[in-house]
């Protein structure tokens, strides 16, 4: 059993911190709101943290946006699957341009087509209002965004050497 990081705890609540406070800076999009700094964090979380740390931000940040009243429950799937899959993609790879294709996938087509059911059974929505792909150009631009935002921060600490030292102090 891995020993329990009280480092990386804290790394992901500054992480959630960032979600959050990031959302004010977001902008409406087809009936969703797009906030790229989300997808920022989920790319740092999956390099930094992991795929399930990822998850877990994702989840708690969206909780704390919901709460708080800057998010609508669009946050759920157009957070975690997006920080799920570029996780398990840099765990696997750790290739950089493929967790960012991670990330705007999981969050664009696989968050986008699970935002539906959420909209439906949750939101009130009605089925013949909406397409059942309706959510995923939105969540595609508010990840390309975060993904390029995210693509230029990770490289700049790999290319400096920074990148390899954080990761060796969180492990």
């Amino acid at each position: 059993m891995k020993k329990f990081s009280v480092k990386k705890l804290a790394l992901a609540g500054m992480f959630c911190a960032l979600c959050v406070v990031g959302s004010v800076f977001s902008f409406p999009m087809f009936g969703s709101k797009c906030a790229p700094v989300q997808h920022m964090v989920n790319v740092l979380c999956a390099v930094l943290l992991g795929p399930w740390w990822g998850v877990g931000v994702a989840f708690v940040a969206s909780l704390l946006r919901n709460i708080l009243g800057l998010g609508s429950l669009m946050a759920f799937p157009g957070s975690m699957f997006g920080a799920l899959l570029c996780g398990l993609v840099y765990a696997k790879t750790k290739n950089l341009i493929a967790t960012l294709v991670g990330e705007v996938f999981g969050t664009s087509i696989l968050g986008g087509l699970c935002a539906y059911p959420v909209a439906i059974c949750l939101m009130g929505k009605s089925a013949g209002d909406i397409a059942f792909y309706a959510y995923i150009v939105p969540f595609l631009i508010s990840t390309a965004v975060g993904a390029v935002i995210a693509g230029v921060l990770v490289y700049s600490l790999q290319h400096s050497g920074a990148l390899r030292s954080m990761q060796s102090r969180l492990s």
